[in-house]
């Protein structure tokens, strides 16, 4: 929007006051005739249209018509269709416009209505939405994704509410189309394990690198999953307002997206180069890789046994989030051109969170890949249920000094905290080995999803897994439960 308009609209917003008593309160009406604004409730609308004989006015709040010969609210069809369309437009301006349209049941939905009347209340060991994945041959790696795909309530919502409109020329091929059924075969209470060979077709087909029936990368398939997610959904056209670093107003980036901020920082004269960029998930180093790390526990050691990593101590989620947000001196062999100093100098760079996503995925870096070395580093990782990421934030007043990090004496910022709803494993080596996860079906209610077994849960159990991709919700914006029925449980189910 130009800035001659943005002023052109905030003249607007001043003039809808009434023209009598200069108050924008009292039920505001403007005439239908001229430009006269007039409060109802003070009668400045009624000897408007008195003295001028202009008998419509509509109030602005709710857009109601009122007649003054009737002295009542009328309906007119042409205005009412007139009014829905201008609000399209005012909310496609504010980059909040609804993609969607009123449902109408088909022939079809209507027999199924007519012929399945009852509604179940839901209960607390309410099981729907549980549901197995048949694993078509190393496909584990994929069960994991979608298990925590489908259960990310914001995503939920979305699609169980028939959100998706597909724009692709061929909608076979679209996989958000795919997830869309997915999720409706989730919440169908079926109770048999679902066969996903549509989905891995598509994901063959979209991010040929994960074609195959080798064993694959549980975070390399979450990542390629969300791009052609990303991809196949077609955002409004109005995206580039959107309120995320991506510039795009998708579902994918509405809840996955965030912004990490990059501070390099001149050690001559202190100049500080910042750069922004989206992510979709934060990948952690751990102990026990070539990469070093800060800070290990008083008394760790390291060893490599049968290729694996092994660090005796104590390691947390929060010391793996303090290294990679403190300070890193980029050495005299990566020297940056400082726009200060007009020349190459040695510099320091920090990593910070700029925007927190919806939902946060934290990737623990587990395998290790390299020239000389391939090992998987099993090294126990503690993750707490609730994460507050404020003292990560790029806004945070916490202080780093010589690489030490302390926690500010004020109240933490309740906007910053997620919640944990998803757990990711790999037991085995880097050659072989499978992939399970824990989800959170209701607040405290934890499930074990073993492609097509699924058992329950306790929390100890979760916290107690080794954890190679972790995933949480912000609280402002988690969604309520979707209405779902009351089911008997799996026979599965422990």
């Amino acid at each position: 929007m130009s800035s001659g308009s943005g002023i052109f609209m905030g003249s607007k917003a001043k003039s809808c006051v009434c023209h009598v008593c200069g108050l924008h309160l009292n039920r505001l009406h403007s005439c239908l005739h001229c430009v006269f604004f007039g409060c109802f409730t003070k009668k400045h609308i009624h000897e408007h249209a008195k003295s001028k004989r202009h008998n419509l006015a509509i109030e602005l709040m709710y857009g109601g018509i009122y007649c003054f010969l009737c002295q009542d609210y009328i309906y007119d069809k042409d205005i009412e269709i007139i009014a829905k369309e201008e609000q399209r437009k005012a909310w496609k301006m504010q980059g909040v416009g609804e993609k969607f349209s009123t449902w109408e049941p088909t022939k079809r939905e209507l027999e199924l209505l007519k012929h399945n009347p009852k509604r179940r209340k839901i209960t607390s060991n309410c099981t729907i939405g549980l549901r197995g994945l048949i694993n078509l041959g190393n496909t584990c790696f994929m069960n994991c994704i979608v298990q925590a795909l489908t259960h990310t309530p914001l995503l939920r919502d979305f699609f169980l509410s028939d959100r998706h409109r597909c724009e692709m020329q061929s909608p076979s091929s679209c996989l958000v189309c795919e997830m869309s059924s997915l999720f409706q075969e989730f919440y169908s209470g079926h109770r048999s394990p679902h066969i996903p060979y549509k989905l891995l077709h598509l994901v063959w087909t979209h991010a040929r690198h994960l074609a195959g029936y080798e064993q694959q990368d549980a975070h390399e398939f979450l990542i390629a999953a969300l791009d052609v997610l990303h991809r196949h959904c077609k955002g409004d056209d109005n995206g580039k307002k959107a309120n995320n670093p991506n510039h795009c107003n998708c579902i994918i980036d509405q809840i996955f997206t965030g912004g990490l901020q990059s501070d390099v920082t001149c050690q001559v004269c202190h100049g500080v180069s910042t750069t922004i960029d989206p992510f979709w998930d934060i990948s952690l180093d751990l102990p026990g890789s070539s990469t070093p790390f800060w800070p290990l526990s008083p008394g760790s050691e390291s060893s490599v046994v049968n290729g694996e990593s092994h660090v005796s101590g104590t390691t947390t989620l929060t010391d793996c989030l303090r290294r990679f947000t403190r300070p890193e001196h980029l050495g005299s062999s990566a020297k940056i051109k400082c726009s200060g100093c007009h020349s190459y100098q040695e510099s320091t760079k920090q990593l910070t969170m700029k925007k927190l996503p919806i939902v946060a995925c934290f990737h623990l870096k587990r395998f290790e890949h390299s020239a000389k070395l391939r090992r998987k580093i099993t090294t126990y990782v503690s993750f707490p249920l609730e994460l507050d990421m404020t003292p990560f934030m790029a806004s945070s007043k916490e202080s780093r000094m010589n690489g030490q990090y302390q926690q500010p004496t004020d109240s933490l910022n309740n906007d910053n905290k997620y919640s944990l709803f998803a757990v990711v494993n790999h037991q085995g080596t880097l050659e072989s080995g499978h992939y399970t996860s824990f989800i959170r079906q209701h607040k405290d209610q934890w499930f074990k999803c073993d492609d097509a077994i699924i058992t329950k849960a306790s929390i100890a159990d979760v916290l107690d897994s080794e954890g190679c991709v972790l995933q949480g919700q912000g609280p402002l914006t988690a969604a309520p439960p979707v209405p779902i029925w009351e089911a008997p449980a799996p026979d599965d189910l422990l």
